[in-house]
C-alpha cells in the first residue's frame, strides 16, 4: 500500500530533462586509476621476467612455478585491459573536441597508449610496460592541465 501511494506520487511529479556527457552525470574523472592499473602491469612484467624455472623434472617445484607464472600473466592481462578501459573512458567521455586545440596529439596519444596495452597482454616485454607507463603519465598531464591544476606524477612503486 505504501508503495503503491509512493509510486502514485512520483509519477505525478514532473522529471527534469538531464544531460550527461556519459551513462551516469557524476563529472567524475581523474587519471589515477589507469596509472595503477598500468603499475601493475609493469611490476607483473617485471616479476615474470625475473621468475626462474625450476631445476630438474620435480612435479611439485614444477606446479608451483607454473602456478606462479599463470597468476602473473593473468593478473598482466587482466589489468593491462583495465588501464585500456579506464584510458578510453578518459578519451570518449572525458575529453572533448576544444581540447584539441591545447593537444593536438590527443587522439594520437590515447590511440598509442591503448595499442600499447594490448602489446602488453600478449607479450612479457618491459619495454612496452614502460612505454604504457609514459604514455599514461603524458595523459594524466593532459589530463591536469585541462583542470588548470599541475598535480604531480606519483607512483605506488
Amino acid at each position: 500500500m505504501l508503495l503503491s501511494a509512493l509510486s502514485a506520487i512520483l509519477n505525478k511529479l514532473p522529471a527534469k530533462k538531464v544531460h550527461a556527457h556519459c551513462d551516469g552525470p557524476c563529472g567524475v574523472y581523474d587519471p589515477a586509476s589507469a596509472r595503477v592499473a598500468a603499475e601493475a602491469v609493469l611490476s607483473m612484467t617485471k616479476k615474470l621476467i625475473a621468475l626462474t624455472p625450476p631445476d630438474g623434472n620435480d612435479p611439485s617445484s614444477l606446479a608451483t612455478y607454473n602456478n606462479t607464472f599463470s597468476r602473473y600473466v593473468a593478473i598482466k592481462e587482466e589489468q593491462a585491459q583495465e588501464t585500456k578501459k579506464e584510458l578510453l573512458i578518459l578519451w570518449t567521455d572525458y575529453f572533448k573536441p576544444e581540447h584539441l586545440a591545447t593537444f593536438p596529439d590527443l587522439h594520437e596519444t590515447f590511440w598509442q597508449a591503448a595499442k600499447l596495452c594490448s602489446a602488453c597482454k600478449v607479450n612479457i616485454d618491459q619495454s612496452k610496460a614502460e612505454q604504457l607507463m609514459q604514455s599514461v603519465q603524458k595523459i594524466h598531464n593532459m589530463f591536469w592541465k585541462t583542470k588548470g591544476r599541475n598535480d604531480s606524477w606519483v607512483t605506488a612503486s
